[in-house]
């Protein structure tokens, strides 16, 4: 509940930051050019964020024949989270990851790739599937596109008002520099809110997968060893979809952990290690969530 409390705030964060940007480029045609642009680029986020993202990592649609552990996986986690079954692709490479698209459950997808099937032990990927299926039900994979593309208007407007006043067109305005400031910062903010919302998802899809499958402890293994492996094989170095991933191909620590897309897996350990505590003190923890 906290986390969905949070992510409404930091969404209406965005918004308001959309109509600053677009106020400090064009007064109130401007708030209303950036509401237009903002709208028209999440409708399009809507109906495209899957395909975009598929194509863009050569993503392959695989069937049950072709992938039987895969897809009895994905199979068995969708038949307890009570969704439908989501169409499944391999992306190929040795880079250990998983990311899950689609605008709602009934037009969903799920992809791992080729190094995360020959790294993982069957328990810890089935605690991946879980974590994936979480961000669908939870429908995460269109607060990500929504917050993506809104972060990326607020740039592209933030661009068009650097423009304008390198020009000499908005030298008539004189709002005490309080336009020009929202203009220099508010890509870097909305950056930051977009990444707060992505962290903000990722602990909640851990938590709903242990529940789901009664044990934290496979899918804590799982974000380790993923860690170590995108470490030791490197790839997916596009920033712009780092927060699609169950872990990021991207780092930062210090000053630069504000632009992390993941908690620290370290945290995100601690708080599935007290999730099975929890479910092994109620009974209801379950060590072997194949059975």
């Amino acid at each position: 509940m906290l986390n969905t409390v949070k992510t409404t705030l930091l969404l209406g964060a965005l918004t308001a930051l959309t109509l600053l940007v677009g106020r400090a480029l064009g007064g109130n045609q401007g708030m209303l050019l950036a509401l237009g642009v903002a709208t028209v680029m999440n409708l399009g986020s809507w109906w495209f964020s899957d395909k975009i993202v598929l194509t863009m990592y050569r993503a392959r649609p695989v069937t049950e024949a072709e992938a039987p552990r895969l897809y009895r996986l994905v199979a068995d986690v969708v038949a307890r989270a009570q969704l439908p079954m989501p169409k499944v692709y391999i992306v190929p490479g040795a880079t250990p990851n998983a990311f899950a698209t689609g605008r709602d459950p009934e037009h969903a997808a799920v992809a791992v790739t080729q190094g995360i099937l020959e790294l993982l032990p069957t328990d810890e990927l089935q605690g991946v599937i879980a974590h994936e299926l979480a961000h669908i039900k939870h429908r995460d994979t269109l607060i990500a596109a929504i917050a993506a593309v809104s972060a990326g208007a607020i740039s592209m407007l933030a661009n068009w008002a650097q423009w304008a006043l390198i020009m000499g067109r908005d030298r008539r305005r004189d709002d005490g520099g309080a336009g020009l400031l929202a203009i220099l910062l508010a890509p870097l903010v909305a950056t930051v809110i977009q990444l707060a919302i992505s962290r903000s998802r990722e602990y909640a899809a851990d938590e709903y997968a242990a529940r789901l499958l009664g044990d934290g402890t496979p899918l804590a293994r799982a974000l380790l060893r993923l860690e170590e492996g995108n470490h030791r094989y490197p790839g997916f170095q596009e920033p712009n979809t780092a927060h699609l991933f169950i872990v990021s191909p991207l780092s930062g620590r210090g000053f630069f952990s504000l632009f992390r897309t993941h908690p620290r897996t370290e945290d995100r350990v601690k708080r599935l290690e007290a999730v099975t505590a929890e479910l092994d003190k109620s009974g209801q923890r379950f060590v072997n969530g194949l059975r």
